[in-house]
């Protein structure tokens, strides 16, 4: 799981600094909209769009913004009526990539995902073909410099989290992806600071890369997740931090 971490947290930074500019605006009322259309707007009735309401405030969203993408979701305001897809795929050296995208015209998306993994050195795959290297999980980020690592920890397996890994800058939780925002919303009633919270797919096995086809999969990446349409992209690819930190 460790590439799988490292990109995790130097891609939460990069949508920190991305959310400075107004850029990861899109991607978070896509998900509002998307959320309160599958499950109405009650946020207590609605893990999903609690979730993703938690993460637009994380990211100083205006309440009005939120609103609004809560009621297109619902009907009660006009607006584009998104279509969620998932795509699977496999980039340079043969590494496992779930695309996760959110779109309003199928065909664009499908023609402009095709374009990014052929340019890249990876290409489409089947439905199902890849899917089976993930397991869906959820995933709290915590920031480090406030908390011990012990006290932390028990507190979140008091709350049902599985899994506990330290990162440079974060300590990550990991729950079962039903139980996500329960324990999110316990570790917030104890009085610690959620910084992110979401449904990931953690890879089962690891392709390790270097030299070119390293650099290849970092381009892929992020050319991926600047794409307006796509809302999270997964891959099961183990490369240097260094490297990683080079290419950012």
């Amino acid at each position: 799981m460790s590439g799988h971490s490292k990109w995790a947290n130097i891609k939460f930074r990069k949508e920190r600094q991305d959310a400075a500019r107004g850029k990861i605006f899109t991607k978070l009322i896509k998900e509002i909209t998307i959320a309160a259309r599958m499950g109405g707007k009650d946020l207590d009735a609605n893990p999903r769009l609690r979730t993703a309401v938690q993460n637009a405030k994380s990211q100083n969203m205006p309440s009005k913004n939120i609103e609004n993408a809560i009621l297109k979701g619902t009907g009660e305001l006009p607006g584009v009526v998104y279509e969620e897809i998932a795509f699977e795929g496999y980039g340079p050296g043969g590494v496992a990539l779930y695309i996760l995208v959110t779109t309003d015209s199928r065909n664009r998306t499908v023609a402009d995902i095709r374009h990014l993994l052929n340019k890249y050195g990876g290409n489409l795959g089947e439905t199902g073909s890849v899917s089976w290297v993930f397991e869906k999980k959820g995933l709290v980020l915590v920031p480090k410099e406030n908390y011990q690592e012990e006290d932390l920890m028990l507190k979140a397996i008091e709350g049902g989290a599985d899994d506990f890994k330290v990162e440079d800058e974060y300590f990550e939780i990991y729950t079962k992806f039903e139980d996500l925002h329960t324990v999110s919303s316990f570790l917030e009633e104890c009085g610690i600071e959620v910084e992110n919270a979401e449904v990931t797919m953690v890879p089962q096995n690891m392709v390790e890369l270097e030299g070119k086809q390293a650099e290849q999969m970092l381009r892929l990446m992020n050319a991926l997740e600047d794409s307006d349409d796509v809302q999270n992209v997964f891959a099961n690819f183990d490369i240097d931090e260094e490297i990683m930190m080079k290419m950012q």
